[in-house]
Parts: structure tokens; sequence; C-alpha cells
């Protein structure tokens, strides 16, 4: 069996927001894109509204790199925004935004999307994170993901930056995956025998005209079609640039982790999607100050505790990743809290959602202009 190189791509989707308003501004096609697009070519495009701007990494080898890569495409975009009058912001969806009053894209694509869509394509005004791991054989792809969909609720708590939809407290941690999950062919998948049954479902789709090819499966979790990686799709955009880094290495190394088992005949106990989604609804309504169910003991446990559990779970691969850093990170996120946690203080203490913005975008600066590499 072919071991996986378990690169790391990392996609982040920022908000571009009008410094006086503090609101989403629809104007990267005409003022962010074109400059961004001569300095940083490929590794950044539009999404489907003109308010959101998305970056991503090259295939990178590990961790540092990643860090590096990410790092720089961050200050790249805080910068580009600024000398456009802009600000930039990176949580999952944006305070007190109005969907009605973005703009969607000029891009025949989106246009497409719409059409098939109609109203919940435009209200999908939301943000996230995606990461990319390098897994070439698409038999080993699979039976991975079969197992790394039980881990996919606790890193959505971990992740969890989205607690206001249109000026309310949606009193969700992640409000964005309740507007995302509105799509078809979204939450977590089925299970699938091996590539070929993988295959075989989605020939049938493109076939009977549901999509035209694989992209348009929006999982928590795909086998990417392009590339040969694993996309784990479940997470919020993270304020702080550590944040991302900390939830990109526990992805890499869950899956290593998987990957041993499995080349040792062994696997992680697969549990039903229906189950699965019993975890992921009270990961998007409580993120970290709530408890998941431990299905093994069929008990409820504090996420904190999973979280401890789950960083013993895959310690043994993490010095061989070279993630040792980025991992212990996670202890701080417990320690200060989700985006949204952080989020909700702010408004608690100011009553004023503009404020939160203000505070969302001094967090996307936090470490983008330094080079410190994360507590050990």
């Amino acid at each position: 069996m072919e071991r996986p190189s378990l690169s790391i791509g990392i996609e982040e989707e920022y908000q571009t927001i009008d410094p006086e308003t503090r609101d989403l501004r629809s104007h990267i096609a005409s003022e962010i894109l074109p400059k961004a697009k001569l300095a940083l070519h490929e590794a950044v495009k539009p999404e489907m509204h003109q308010s959101v701007i998305e970056v991503g990494t090259r295939v990178c080898k590990d961790i540092k790199e990643a860090r590096k890569n990410i790092q720089s495409l961050r200050r790249e975009m805080i910068t580009l925004a600024s000398e456009q009058g802009m600000l930039l912001a990176a949580a999952g969806t944006h305070p007190f935004s109005d969907w009605k009053m973005q703009e969607i894209y000029p891009d025949e694509r989106y246009a497409q999307v719409v059409e098939d869509m109609q109203l919940i394509a435009r209200a999908n005004l939301v943000f996230g994170l995606h990461v990319h791991i390098g897994i070439e054989d698409r038999n080993t792809a699979i039976h991975i993901m079969n197992s790394m969909r039980y881990f996919l609720p606790h890193i959505l708590a971990l992740s969890s930056n989205s607690p206001f939809w249109m000026g309310m407290n949606t009193g969700f941690k992640s409000y964005r995956c309740k507007v995302f999950e509105r799509f078809p062919r979204t939450n977590i998948p089925d299970v699938f025998a091996n590539w070929a049954e993988y295959e075989t479902f989605v020939n049938l789709l493109v076939k009977t005209h549901c999509i035209d090819n694989g992209k348009k499966i929006w999982w928590d979790i795909r086998p990417h079609p392009f590339f040969h990686t694993l996309e784990v799709r479940v997470c919020d955009i993270p304020m702080r640039l550590d944040e991302t880094l900390a939830i990109a290495a526990l992805i890499q190394a869950t899956i290593a982790m998987l990957y041993e088992l499995h080349a040792s005949n062994k696997s992680y106990r697969i549990y039903g999607r229906a189950l699965i989604m019993e975890n992921k609804f009270r990961a998007s309504r409580y993120g970290i100050q709530g408890k998941l169910i431990d299905f093994g003991k069929e008990e409820e446990v504090p996420v904190r505790d999973l979280m401890l559990e789950y960083l013993e779970l895959i310690d043994p691969v993490v010095d061989e990743l070279g993630s040792r850093g980025e991992i212990d990170y996670i202890h701080e996120m417990l320690e200060m809290g989700t985006g949204a946690d952080r989020q909700l203080k702010v408004f608690e203490e100011t009553g004023d959602l503009k404020k939160v913005v203000d505070y969302i975008v001094a967090e996307t600066r936090v470490g983008v202009f330094d080079q410190s590499a994360p507590r050990r």
C-alpha cells in the first residue's frame, strides 16, 4: 500500500469590510481582485458573493511550510484590502450584514448555481476553512474518510466562529453550517465500501444531471475530484492565523493516525451518519462549551474532556509530522474560547455589533505581520 504524502493545502474565505459602516462591501471584482491576481496569481479567487475572497496555499509538504504560505497570503490580502480602503475579517458569518444587499460575482458558474438553488444560493453568505490532506491512493482515501467522519463534530466545535446572523444572536456557535446545510449534498457523508462504489455514486448524479462534476458534492469531508486529497470542509474560518494552523495540523494528524490503523488492517469504529449528525448539531449549537456523545461509552461527555482524549489519541504521530507547536496551541484555544465565544463576550460587554466586527478585524491580524511561532 502506498504511504500517503499527507501534504497540506489550506483555503480561507475572508470578508471584505467597509471601515465606515463595518458592513460587508461588494467590490472585490473591481477593487481588490485585479490587484490580488497580479500579486498572487492562482492563489486567490472570487467566491459567489462579491464580498467574499478566497485564498489557497500551494501544496505544502508539512505544517511549517503551510504556516509560511498562509501567513504570507493573509498578510498580502490585509495589505491589498487596506490599500483599497477596506478591512479584512475572518469569521464564519458577518455579525449583521444582510445577504439581500450583497452582489453576486459575475461569472457563468455562479450564475448557474443561483439559477439552480435560487434563494438558498443568494442567502449563502458564509465563510469557511477548507483543509486538503494528500492521500494518493483513492481506496485508502475512502477508508479514511469513513473513519474521519466521527471526528468532524469535534473539529467543528473547535472552529466555531459564527454566532450572529443578520444582526441577531442565533444561539448557535456555528450558524454558518446551519445556513450552508440548506444546499443539497452537504453535511456528513454516508459510508462507502471503496472508491468504485463512490465513483458509481458520482457518475449516477452526473448522468441524471444532478451535478456536472464531483465538485458539486459539498459534504463536510470529500475526496477531491481533481486533486488526490481528502478535503475537510466542516470548519468555520477561525479568526486567528494560529487557530487555522492548529486545526489544519489536527486534521493532518487525525488522518495520519487513521492511516496507521488502516495500514495495520485495523480501523476506527465506523458510526452511522444519523449518530454523527446528532454530534454535529451539538457542536454547531454549543461549540466547545457543550457536550458530545461518546458513542463507545453511550454517554454525554463535555467537549473539552473529549478534546483532551482526542489529543492523546493523535499524540503518537504528532512529532513525526513536525506539528507539536501547532497541536499544543489547541490547549490555548480551549482556554481562551473559540471565535464564537470571544465574539459573544465582546457583544455582551459592548452591546454593539460594530465593535464585534472591529474585534474580528483585529484578531484577523494577530500573528500575521510577525514571524512568531506558536507557544510550545
